[in-house]
């Protein structure tokens, strides 16, 4: 089995920061890409950033040189640096991972449970 542990978010002011955390663990045996999804009241989830295993990113066009994505392997933890955030930022915030949980078998996908991060004006 396999969990993905969120931490990090809140409520901050706009023009504030927040730094998210997402820590894999169970039965892993390599973790492919990983990243941050959101989800705002009424509307759609969607992909705020992304990292490849290598450690290639790639941002939303609404989050671009606002938000950092970064990985520890080691740890195997994601992070999300969020800084100058708006209001329109604000949403549940989901990790995801893309999960070998064995040598030579097929990969999963796997999501926490959600952190709310809440933008005041």
């Amino acid at each position: 089995q396999v969990q993905l542990v969120e931490s990090g978010g809140g409520l901050v002011q706009a023009g504030g920061s927040l730094r998210l955390s997402c820590a894999a663990s169970g039965s892993i045996f390599s973790i492919n890409a990983m990243g941050w999804f959101r989800q705002a009241p009424g509307k759609q989830r969607e992909l705020a950033a992304a990292i490849t295993g290598g450690g290639n990113t790639n941002y939303a066009d609404s989050v671009k040189g606002r938000f950092t994505i970064s990985r520890d392997n080691a740890k195997n933890t994601v992070y999300l640096q969020m800084n100058s955030l708006k209001p329109e930022d604000t949403a549940v915030y989901y990790c995801n991972a893309v999960i070998d949980v064995s040598y030579g078998g097929p990969n999963y996908n796997f999501w926490g449970q959600g952190t709310q991060v809440t933008v005041s004006s």
